[in-house]
């Protein structure tokens, strides 16, 4: 099988050609041994297939960054069969100064010329005849975006790549040149691959052909100094041939782009008039706060817009309509948000299965115990679970949305300033934002990020920016919260305890950096793409991924979760089966009423004393994964009804799923809400489920992540005690207001001590 790299800068749309090709065939895993994204999938519409790797996007082939580093050693180690260079059209140029390197390697190679769908909008051309002639490489206008000719490309690439290539250079002509061929010489005597590309590196004094080749290294330099005279130059060869490298692409490639108009130097284009106000220094993060808040309200809210509230006829003819099955589906106090209808007919749907389910068991007659498994145990944890993922895949498709148009990268230009007073730069804003879709991968993106204490306190915070699994939690608490007390809006204190994740790792991270993680903010460098629509395949891709691992995780870690909970919830510990009735006398019970006293300055431990247990019980649960919660919820909700002296038939309708089973825990339990919201902050903060433990321990230096165990627990504990204690009592913010002011006098004492050992240290080291 045939084995082809996509090569090209950042914000080229080297991902959305990966996924147009690929699909779903796509997979993401760890480069071997090294701390970069690594995503493989399989082109399977031409002759034969072929193996796509996404290599990180990266600007140079210079070993700075571990992306360039990690592109570098698989062009040279692993031999891919074609090299595909995606150029973005709209900025030749730059772009083209990638692919003046990628030429000196011996490896076929394409130029997939890409965004040409934006230039003929500005009615601008690329002869790619004359700029094909004059690169020597085949060259394809596509459109990634849109999936246009991107069959003629690989068509191209798979004729290329079965056609031995020698590696050419721009730099022949220039001053560097007689240098150059004399390293060339060297190194293929020495029968090094890719001879000419190491030359040039030799050349640039690269660190690491320094290192691997330092006779040869030491013979380049005494050339160049011998010749300084003769050939004009006696400066910094890196500079030298990084300016050779553009000057040649001005004078023979930037000529085959025809400007339907000279832009003037004063001219905004479309992108630049919209970050005059998206990204405008006072008003631009209040704009991504309201651009925020709007996506919560289309995904939870059960009142869009508010018209019930604002129109109150509408309101009340909304409120007659949800009493129906059908109504319910799209009403409540108002008209119901687009995630809200999904959800609930999801809801309806799955509680539809679970009525039959049961008649059909009951009706074969078979055991009590195999239907109180089934129904109960299984489908009514994995059910209550379930019933979420329209709303998650909303807001996940949302989030999409904003990063494939290019905004997100705008607000982590804008977020830089404000990282930066907490001592992170603005790289580690998009790692962040990528934890409210999932912490695993959002981990492993720390990686690009430079100083490793920086990436440390980015990895420890990085839970707290919710993810789709504890959504459920979120979501089916504040509508408890919003039925049984009449208080507040779902979407409302969904976005607050959003908000609350944020500042809590703000808050962290501005900690850490000043003590145990102290250190100086990376720079930081981000090119911002230009506006654009994403491409509707490529979202739906995004979408199916997420379902599926969702989906997948319900059927497994979910589902046999659900038969552990539904085993120890209905025998005792002499094993006895004991049903719902007796499930006060369960394994469940005892270990949930052991750990419970626990979580007392929290609100949900020893104060309340009815079943109180079952959320220290569903805590812990979380922990494998965190949609447990809501699925132990699901699973002890009827049984909890029947040992209260209701029966299984009247109490299956009634509770239904989802929130409404979280709806009568409460009323069950006589938990308050300010308990309530304490259990929503411990359960985002604490530790996240076992997956990103796996991936926050693969992401920490050895002998280091017990201590991100220990921050996880002490936030989380520390957290929701504040919020429990301030919002049941008020007056114990008198007493957490001091302890903070006391909190930053040790930290500004502590920093001063730093500063000064610091200096101590320098100037030892001066003297010397």
């Amino acid at each position: 099988m045939l084995k082809f790299a996509l090569a090209g800068n950042p914000n080229s749309g080297k991902t959305t050609l990966f996924n147009a090709l690929t699909g779903s065939t796509a997979h993401v895993g760890n480069w071997p041994g090294v701390t970069v994204d690594k995503k493989t999938g399989v082109y399977k519409k031409g002759e034969t297939p072929v193996d796509i790797v996404d290599l990180p996007g990266i600007y140079s082939l210079s070993p700075y960054t571990p992306e360039e580093v990690i592109a570098r050693n698989f062009l040279l180690e692993e031999s891919p069969d074609c090299i595909i260079n995606i150029v973005d059209a709209t900025n030749l140029e730059r772009n083209l100064y990638l692919t003046t390197q990628l030429m000196e390697l011996d490896v076929p190679m394409i130029v997939a010329l890409n965004m040409t769908d934006v230039l003929d909008r500005r009615g601008d051309k690329i002869d790619v005849r004359l700029l094909e002639k004059r690169i020597g490489l085949p060259v394809v206008e596509i459109s990634a975006l849109k999936g246009a000719n991107t069959e003629t490309l690989m068509t191209r690439a798979i004729a290329t790549a079965k056609e031995k290539r020698q590696g050419s250079s721009v730099l022949r002509g220039s001053v560097l040149g007689s240098a150059i061929a004399n390293a060339e010489i060297a190194l293929k005597l020495k029968e090094v691959p890719a001879p000419l590309f190491h030359a040039v590196k030799l050349v640039e004094k690269d660190e690491i052909e320094v290192q691997n080749h330092p006779h040869e290294a030491r013979a380049v330099e005494s050339f160049i100094q011998e010749n300084c005279q003769k050939d004009g130059f006696c400066g910094d060869a890196e500079a030298e041939i990084a300016d050779a490298r553009y000057k040649y692409i001005t004078s023979h490639f930037s000529s085959t782009l025809t400007r339907a108009r000279k832009p003037s130097y004063d001219e905004l284009s479309k992108s630049d008039k919209a970050d005059k106000v998206l990204t405008h220094k006072i008003w631009g993060l209040p704009i991504f706060l309201v651009i925020l808040f709007g996506v919560f309200h289309l995904t939870f809210s059960e009142n869009l817009l508010y018209l019930g509230s604002i129109i109150k006829p509408f309101g009340e003819w909304c409120g007659e309509k949800s009493e129906t099955a059908w109504g319910g589906i799209f009403f409540a106090d108002g008209l119901n948000s687009p995630g809200v209808i999904l959800f609930n007919a999801l809801d309806l749907l799955t509680s539809q299965i679970g009525e039959w389910l049961g008649a059909g068991l009951e009706a074969l007659t078979v055991k009590e115990a195999i239907v109180g498994l089934v129904v109960d145990g299984v489908w009514g944890g994995i059910a209550s679970v379930l019933s979420f993922l329209p709303q998650i895949l909303v807001l996940f498709l949302f989030f999409s949305i904003l990063e494939d148009t290019g905004y997100m990268a705008r607000v982590a230009f804008m977020l830089d300033r404000i990282f930066r007073r907490f001592g992170v730069s603005g790289r580690a804003f998009m790692p962040m934002i990528m934890g409210f879709g999932c912490s695993v991968p959002a981990m492993i993106n720390t990686r690009t990020m430079a100083d490793e204490r920086e990436r440390e306190a980015t990895v420890r915070v990085i839970p707290f920016f919710s993810c789709g699994a504890k959504m459920p939690i979120l979501l089916a608490i504040s509508g408890g919260i919003v039925a049984n007390f009449g208080i507040g809006n779902a979407d409302v204190i969904t976005y607050s305890m959003y908000l609350l994740g944020v500042v809590t790792a703000l808050v962290s991270l501005l900690v850490m950096r000043h003590t145990t993680k102290r250190g100086e903010a990376s720079p930081f460098i981000m090119e911002l793409p230009t506006y654009h629509i994403p491409g509707f395949k490529n979202l739906m891709l995004h979408l199916w991924d997420k379902a599926k691992h969702f989906i997948q995780k319900a059927f497994t870690i979910i589902l046999i979760s659900c038969v552990i909970i539904w085993f120890l919830s209905n025998f005792t510990w002499n094993w006895t089966y004991v049903g719902e009735d007796g499930m006060v006398t369960s394994i469940l019970a005892s270990l949930g009423q052991l750990i419970q006293p626990l979580f007392t300055p929290l609100g949900f431990g020893s104060q309340v004393p009815a079943f109180g247990w079952v959320f220290a019980v569903a805590a812990i649960t979380g922990l494998i994964a965190k949609e447990n919660v809501i699925a132990t919820f699901g699973s002890l909700a009827v049984a909890i009804a029947a040992a209260m002296g209701g029966s299984f038939e009247a109490t299956e309708e009634a509770l239904g799923e989802g929130i409404v089973q979280v709806e009568y825990l409460i009323g069950a339990t006589g938990i308050s809400v300010p308990a309530l919201i304490s259990f929503i902050a411990f359960n985002m903060l604490t530790i996240p489920c076992f997956a990103a433990v796996a991936a926050a321990r693969g992401e920490t230096a050895k002998g280091k992540f017990k201590w991100t165990l220990l921050f996880w627990i002490v936030t989380s504990y520390l957290v929701s005690t504040i919020v429990y204690t301030v919002g049941e009592f008020v007056w114990p913010i008198a007493v957490w207001l001091a302890l903070a002011a006391l909190t930053v006098v040790g930290i500004v004492l502590y920093n001063k001590r730093m500063d000064k050992k610091e200096q101590l240290e320098k100037q030892k080291k001066t003297l010397k």
